[in-house]
Parts: structure tokens; C-alpha cells; sequence
């Protein structure tokens, strides 16, 4: 199931633009790839903050998660949790 089913990724980039981060950030969006530009510091922590406190809101914080990509980390990707490891350690 795409990720597009459950979370609107427009609707998360329109909340971190929309004040929150302020006119210092530049927010844009690849398929499911949200890239965070700043103009000065910008702590990864309070980020990470905000889209948690997205998808908490909109009842998906089970399901999916936000990770920052390996080769850049101003990348960020929505991604499902993998239950299936989750479930074969429960076993055990």
C-alpha cells in the first residue's frame, strides 16, 4: 500500500511551512522524499518533533515513521514500520 493511502505528504509540508518553521526554511518534496533546506541552524531533533506531532494527530504514528536519508541528511522519508521483524522477536 503506498504511503500516499494513509498520510498526505502535501498537508505535512503545508504545516512545517506555515510558520512553524518560519521564512528560513525551505521545504520541497520528491515523490515521497520531503527535503528541508535552512538558511541557518535548524535542529533535526525539533523536526522530527513536528512530524511525529503530524502523523500523532492524524492517527498513523503506528504505521509509519519518519527516517533522514543515509546519503543526505537533509532528506527525510516517510516509511512503514516493518512489523514482521517485530513479530518473529515476540515469538522467541
Amino acid at each position: 500500500m503506498p504511503i500516499q493511502a494513509i498520510c498526505r505528504i502535501g498537508d505535512l509540508i503545508r504545516i512545517l511551512q506555515r510558520g512553524t518553521l518560519g521564512d528560513a526554511v525551505t521545504v520541497t518534496r520528491d515523490k515521497n522524499k520531503i527535503t528541508v533546506t535552512s538558511d541557518g541552524p535548524l535542529s533535526k531533533r525539533y523536526l522530527k518533533y513536528l512530524t511525529k506531532k503530524y502523523l500523532k494527530k492524524h492517527n498513523v504514528r503506528d504505521w509509519l515513521r519518519v527516517i533522514a536519508s543515509n546519503k543526505d541528511r537533509r532528506v527525510y522519508e516517510p516509511r512503514y514500520f516493518n512489523i514482521a521483524e517485530n513479530e518473529g522477536e515476540e515469538e522467541d
